[in-house]
């Protein structure tokens, strides 16, 4: 994700997350928490007799694993997350799948003396390095005191 003050950020700066491997376990408090209990996702028997053949993790639960996949920033520098733009389900997420996510800042708007919006392209990808979902993500990040 964004680690320094807008001012010191770059475009075309990476970041590399760490993986993490997603279990059955995060699947069901998923769905617990969110209340989707779709088939797809909760129902073994049901998702045999799919073009996948097994459950699949949802795609919002992945996308809401991208920021702990990133170790987290100091103190003070994202103020907020500004939105999220053009995010896709690019290959299905299976239970045991291993994830990790790529960052790339693609675009800076400043936004006067306190900061600016920074733009990132996030790619999760599985263990075989297949690109799993994508997203443009814009957070406000501020500018050293």
């Amino acid at each position: 994700m964004i680690y320094k003050h807008f001012e010191n950020c770059e475009i075309g700066e990476k970041v590399l997350s760490r993986a993490r491997t997603i279990t059955e376990t995060d699947v069901v408090s998923f769905c617990y928490l969110t209340g989707n209990w779709l088939q797809l996702h909760s129902d073994a028997e049901f998702a045999k007799n799919t073009i996948i053949g097994e459950r699949l993790v949802q795609g919002a639960l992945v996308f809401s694993l991208i920021p702990g996949l990133f170790i987290i920033s100091a103190p003070g520098i994202i103020v907020a997350s500004y939105g999220i733009d053009k995010i896709r389900f690019l290959k299905p997420v299976k239970i045991g799948d291993t994830i990790h996510a790529e960052s790339e800042i693609v675009e800076k708007q400043d936004k006067g003396d306190k900061g600016g919006v920074i733009t990132q392209k996030i790619e999760v990808k599985n263990q075989k390095g297949e690109t799993v979902q994508v997203c443009l993500w814009k957070m406000l990040i501020s500018r050293e005191a």
